[in-house]
């Protein structure tokens, strides 16, 4: 069994703020594709959180693909403690109840409501230790709160056989490039 934690930037931290621009568009694109290739190659939990930005963004990518793919996976996601979301506005907080529902799997980490951000230490530690690797959409050269996770899996990886693959911003310009491209062929047909 292979089992991918996925996370990255919260959609504020890359200037994303709604479902037309055309980052996003890129974003998936790049999500997809890669999310994907661990499918391809036999991956069998995709694992990621309820956080605004690129983990809703998987679990909307996974809904797709399970049409694709039917059978060949599952999707679980695992928030840090109870009641997480809570204090979004209602439309977010709505988005993320219709979201986690199309999960295979979903639990807290914590069975308490906010306290610590040791809760958010230990959502960290169960994702590393219940993962075979990582996909993370982060640039080392644009910090923003993937970086917690980033640095805790690279102390990870140090005790572990633990790959962390990065799809960063140059990962994200390749993919740009390649929609513009066909975008100009299917307008040159």
């Amino acid at each position: 069994m292979t089992r991918t934690w996925i996370t990255g930037y919260r959609n504020y931290e890359i200037g994303v703020f709604n479902n037309n621009d055309t980052k996003l568009k890129v974003i998936k694109r790049a999500l997809k594709n890669e999310i994907t290739n661990l499918i391809e190659n036999g991956c069998d939990w995709l694992i990621t959180g309820g956080q605004l930005g690129t983990e809703q963004w998987v679990i909307e990518i996974v809904h797709e693909l399970k049409k694709e793919y039917p059978d060949q996976f599952q999707l679980a996601v695992i928030v840090p403690f109870r009641n997480f979301g809570k204090n979004w506005n209602e439309t977010n907080y709505g988005r993320y109840q219709q979201l986690i529902s199309s999960a295979d799997f979903f639990a807290s980490t914590s069975q308490r409501d906010y306290e610590s951000p040791q809760q958010l230490k230990n959502y960290q530690y169960f994702m590393l230790t219940h993962t075979d690797k990582a996909l993370f959409l982060y640039d080392t050269e644009n910090e923003g709160k993937p970086i917690f996770d980033y640095k805790a899996a690279l102390k990870y990886q140090n005790q572990n056989n633990y790959p962390i693959q990065l799809i960063e911003m140059d990962d994200l310009q390749d993919v740009a490039a390649e929609m513009a491209e066909e975008n100009k062929s299917n307008h040159d047909i």
